[in-house]
């Protein structure tokens, strides 16, 4: 009698359950919150967690998900004004941030300071970058 290999379910692990993932997200955040706007330190951790979520996305600890082979028509209109803001911001960055052509980094810094709003931010960005992680 041959034995045939065993299929690995589709389980999700401990930090793939919204029980578990999303405290864990929030608790980021709000040491994310806590150090100053655009600071060196606030740099680093951003890194440094960003670069622990892409570890473990290209690891093998995480179950993989179904990816779509192709984007729907409607993704084109999704990345029209993602592209339009992306040319506007870089060229704003090229010339150089002025009061008069402000980079959206500018704009966003006085919303910036208040540190309940920043960590509301930091978890918006957590959990997008989770959701693309987990592909």
């Amino acid at each position: 009698m041959e034995q045939q290999p065993e299929l690995a379910a589709d389980v999700p692990r401990a930090w793939d359950r919204p029980v578990v993932s999303v405290p864990i997200l929030t608790f980021l955040s709000l040491v994310g919150g806590q150090l100053p706007s655009f600071s060196p330190q606030a740099n680093l951790y951003t890194i440094g967690t960003g670069g622990a979520l892409v570890w473990l996305g290209l690891s093998n600890r995480m179950p993989r998900r179904t990816v779509p082979q192709r984007l729907g028509s409607g993704a084109v209109w999704w990345m029209l004004p993602v592209m339009i803001f992306g040319v506007f911001e870089a060229g704003t960055f090229m010339l150089g941030s002025r009061d008069d052509f402000p980079t959206f980094s500018k704009i966003a810094d006085p919303l910036l300071d208040d540190s309940l709003i920043r960590s509301a931010v930091y978890f918006a960005w957590l959990s997008a970058f989770w959701g693309l992680v987990r592909r």
